[in-house]
């Protein structure tokens, strides 16, 4: 078959197949009476297995090892080529979401297309200077993606880029808290906790209700900034979770607080109460979670706290009695 032939046959230009002939991976087996270049069945087979190994990504001199060389052993070029195709994969995939997130941001020319790659790039960058001038820059013309932040947001470890990062979220509209979800069901705890952390930053009701859902979350670096948000909400659901960090004694100031502020709700000031002093009953004798307990009763008006307050004066632990009578005189004051 003549070289015409097999490529309209095979697919494989005449130029393509010159070429291998020059490379030596498929010589014809014979020439015509004109000097023409004549395939044999066998060539155009083996025209086929080079194509077939150039599909796995296989360069031309390793397909002629494989073909030819009987040492020639599959498996650690396979491996190779996986590895690549995995990065390029991943390179692609890179580019895709950076050309979505431009997209998004809907720019009106190449200005803005030059400042949203350079913005995207800061967020990425090893420098926390950096990232944090990008996230603060959200609130120009020309706004970082929201998708960029998310991810940005979740992988912060910097505090201050997180605060950063935390309030241009807060300013870029209700995608936000759809994104943030999903963070929320990330495997690992620690981006949990900083999903939390955002979505406290959003004021909407879809942001409190997912902050109720990390309530339930298995581990208490989430529920633990999720149940300091509710409170700050005045959401009564918090108030066991707040009560386990005074008495755990992590964050116990800040749960204080919020106890004290869910306390100014109608009829929630005397459970709170109760809730303390129930955990008082039951606390072990360590000395420095009942003053915890005792401590947090400060900021709970009512007559359950009073009564309470006023039992505790009389606590066998002295620390304990001196800090609920120091308590009870500031609360006659007032």
């Amino acid at each position: 078959m003549l070289i015409g032939d097999v490529a309209r046959r095979s697919g494989v230009s005449a130029r393509m197949l010159r070429h291998y002939d020059a490379l030596g991976l498929v010589r014809p087996t014979g020439r015509s009476g004109a000097g023409y270049r004549e395939y044999s069945g066998e060539d155009i087979r083996r025209i086929f297995h080079i194509e077939s190994l150039r599909s796995l990504g296989l360069s031309l001199r390793d397909v002629g090892r494989a073909l030819d060389d009987p040492g020639f052993t599959p498996s650690a070029l396979v491996d190779d080529l996986i590895r690549r195709t995995r990065e390029r994969i991943a390179a692609e995939t890179e580019l895709l979401t950076r050309l979505r997130r431009i997209d998004a941001a809907e720019p009106a020319g190449w200005e803005d297309v030059l400042q949203i790659v350079a913005l995207l790039h800061a967020l990425g960058s090893k420098n926390a200077g950096s990232r944090q001038s990008a996230a603060l820059a959200s609130a120009d013309e020309v706004p970082v993606p929201v998708e960029a932040l998310v991810e940005a947001a979740l992988s912060e470890s910097d505090p201050n880029v997180a605060g950063a990062l935390r309030w241009a979220l807060a300013r870029s509209g209700d995608d936000a808290s759809a994104l943030l979800a999903e963070g929320l069901r990330a495997p690992a705890a620690e981006v949990r906790a900083r999903a939390v952390r955002s979505i406290a930053e959003l004021p909407d009701d879809r942001a409190t209700e997912l902050l109720r859902d990390a309530l339930t979350d298995p581990d208490v670096v989430v529920r633990r900034p999720a149940a300091l948000a509710l409170g700050a909400r005045g959401v009564p659901d918090a108030i066991p979770a707040l009560i386990d960090m005074v008495v755990e004694g992590t964050n116990d100031v800040e749960a204080a607080d919020a106890l004290s502020t869910l306390a100014g709700r109608p009829g929630a000031a005397d459970p709170i109460a109760a809730g303390l002093m129930d955990r008082l009953a039951r606390s072990s004798a360590d000395p420095s979670e009942r003053l915890r307990l005792t401590q947090a009763l400060a900021d709970i008006p009512g007559a359950t706290a009073s009564r309470a307050l006023a039992d505790l004066s009389h606590d066998d632990d002295r620390a304990v009695a001196l800090t609920a009578t120091y308590i009870l005189g500031i609360r006659d004051t007032r």
